[in-house]
């Protein structure tokens, strides 16, 4: 990690953001205290600073508030933009009150505004931090590409970095009250089985994995599949157009869906089912020994 040399300024931009260390730690061991905590400088194993880069970190670090008791901090500093590339050089200070040393794996973090709206969004791998000890401040620079900015230039001051600390629950199925009400135990649990294999969505990303298709006796074809939410917000769908593949590759249905609208809660897979009419279908006696369902291009 070379970009420490980024940390030159001693005026801090950004606002803190808190969690309590059970909402993003497994294995955290919750302590009773009810004292502040001063967090002390830790820097990377790898990190060889200059004296002068050392007293800007200690000054900004002697600057930030106490935590409480079992909390995980994130504390911006300030924001650079790489010109090479236009990305976000999001400087910080990652913090922990904990009395245990803690290691972490993939999370999403969000940039927001002095609104609260977020202005950034990327998953970061925080192993890369190394090991934090306990009670400790470790400066960072959190590089967001500018795919996943979202804004022409990033806020000057009063902006926040934070976990999503939904991005570190389970991706999950959710049903609808009718297939909650339909399936029983044992059908519940094969969709729920099936959506633990499935690949793991990248943040925000939305896809649609068929499971079930069949052809009726009056023509039409209904097909199930599960609308995947990796968004960290709910999503509503009004319309959806799909088209469905047999083995061969040919176009065997094509139509759009209109929906209530349908609503498909963060980071879930919700089942439905779809019937294409005979009138949309094209291909009388397809091959569904493979198939695919997909949004046109």
């Amino acid at each position: 990690m070379k970009l420490f040399s980024m940390f030159k300024k001693t005026e801090k931009t950004g606002s803190d953001s808190t969690v309590d260390s059970g909402e993003i730690l497994e294995n955290a061991v919750h302590s009773d205290e009810t004292d502040d905590v001063e967090t002390q400088l830790s820097f990377h194993p790898e990190w060889v600073l200059s004296q002068e880069q050392e007293y800007v970190f200690r000054f900004l670090s002697n600057e930030l508030e106490p935590l409480k008791p079992n909390q995980i901090s994130l504390a911006g500093v300030d924001i650079d933009v790489e010109k090479a590339d236009d990305s976000w050089l999001v400087k910080a200070f990652f913090r922990s009150s904990l009395d245990q040393a803690i290691s972490m794996g993939p999370v999403e973090l969000l940039l927001l505004d002095d609104k609260g709206e977020v202005i950034a969004s990327q998953e970061f791998n925080l192993s890369e931090l190394g090991e934090i000890p306990a009670r400790s401040a470790r400066p960072w620079v959190f590089v967001f590409t500018k795919q996943n900015t979202f804004l022409e230039e990033p806020p000057k001051e009063n902006w926040k970095l934070a976990f999503n600390v939904q991005s570190m629950v389970p991706h999950k199925l959710e049903l609808e009250q009718a297939w909650e009400d339909g399936l029983s135990a044992e059908q519940k649990d094969a969709l729920e089985k099936v959506v633990e294999r499935m690949p793991k969505l990248k943040p925000r990303e939305v896809n649609f994995a068929g499971f079930q298709v069949k052809k009726q006796d009056d023509g039409s074809i209904a097909v199930s599949l599960f609308i995947r939410n990796g968004h960290s917000k709910q999503i509503s769908i009004e319309k959806l157009p799909l088209e469905l593949l047999d083995a061969t590759g040919d176009l065997v249905a094509r139509g759009s869906f209109n929906l209530a609208p349908l609503e498909v809660k963060a980071n879930t897979s919700k089942p439905w089912t779809f019937i294409y009419p005979k009138e949309m279908v094209q291909k009388e006696n397809p091959d569904f020994t493979k198939w695919v369902i997909r949004v046109p291009q």
